[in-house]
């Protein structure tokens, strides 16, 4: 059987790496409103959610929440599966 756990790290970083891009129009939407919401937003993480889908207006809010969530699941699933592997051996 053969592993690749390294593949697989990296694939989970990619998908954090699509989260981060996808929450900083969030952030900087929530700065724009407020300093206050803004500093809650980045520094609250069970007030982010709430603001992303009741506040945040944006043309693109479904892609972008998505990409948010999504991403970081899957990335955290897949680096966490990374290092099970790299942990495991061949």
């Amino acid at each position: 059987m053969v592993h690749f756990p390294m593949g697989v790290s990296l694939l989970g970083i990619g998908f954090q790496f699509l989260a981060v891009v996808c929450f900083l129009p969030i952030l900087v939407h929530a700065f724009q409103r407020s300093v206050g919401t803004g500093f809650m937003v980045l520094c609250l993480p069970v007030y982010t959610p709430y603001y992303a889908f009741s506040q945040f207006e944006h043309r693109w809010k479904g892609v972008l929440l998505s990409g948010w969530l999504g991403g970081f699941v899957l990335g955290v699933v897949l680096r966490a599966v990374g290092l099970r592997l790299g942990v495991a051996g061949p």
